[in-house]
């Protein structure tokens, strides 16, 4: 028996090595997952016009071009999100999500000044008890945040109805920019990457 007939195995890049395979019974990523990565990029399509363009052009840069291959292949990874109006039925494996992790949390990184301001200001506002409207940053943010939730989450879904209003669209896009936040510090990307499988391991 020839010891090369096995199929090559396709390499994995190196800079998703730095994120650890969770003990999973499937090389999938779970539901809760699949959602908080897509919910994390949709954040980061809020901050900034043009961010979809930016994700593709992160993703060449990173050398992840062969896994976010072009506009559809990152609409199809997207949709794996179950709350999506086109939900994709096919699972995100969990090289697929590492990459849309590492993109996302090197895109978070580049704007971390603005998140920082945006938090900072949302939480000065909070303390004067004045509303959103009167920082238009951060009131031009969370419109188009509530605008992208809302044009591609389906509303029959019960985790997507439960935030029907405008103030829990608002809190969700500042718990989001928190966590980018979050992903910006030392080892936050891996933090973050275990974090959406608390709970999904055993």
């Amino acid at each position: 028996m020839q010891l090369n007939s096995l199929p090559a195995q396709p390499s994995i890049p190196f800079i998703l090595e730095s994120l650890p395979n969770p003990p999973l019974a499937e090389e999938s990523c779970p539901r809760r997952a699949r959602t908080h990565i897509d919910l994390m990029l949709l954040a980061i399509e809020a901050l900034e016009l043009g961010s979809s363009e930016a994700i593709l052009m992160m993703a060449h840069e990173l050398e992840l071009q062969e896994i976010i291959k072009n506009r559809v292949t990152l609409w199809r990874l997207r949709n794996t999100n179950p709350l999506r109006r086109f939900n994709q039925r096919r699972g995100l494996s969990l090289v697929e999500g590492k990459a849309l992790v590492v993109v996302g949390c090197h895109l978070a990184k580049r704007l971390t000044v603005l998140i920082r301001q945006l938090l900072m200001a949302h939480q000065q506002l909070t303390e004067k008890n004045l509303s959103v409207e009167h920082h238009f940053r951060l009131n031009d943010y969370l419109e188009r945040f509530r605008a992208h939730f809302r044009s591609r989450m389906n509303p029959r879904r019960a985790a997507v109805a439960a935030y029907e209003s405008d103030e829990k669209l608002n809190q969700l896009a500042m718990d989001l920019l928190a966590q980018l936040l979050f992903c910006t510090g030392t080892y936050g990307m891996q933090r973050f990457w275990v974090s959406l499988f608390d709970g999904e391991v055993a």
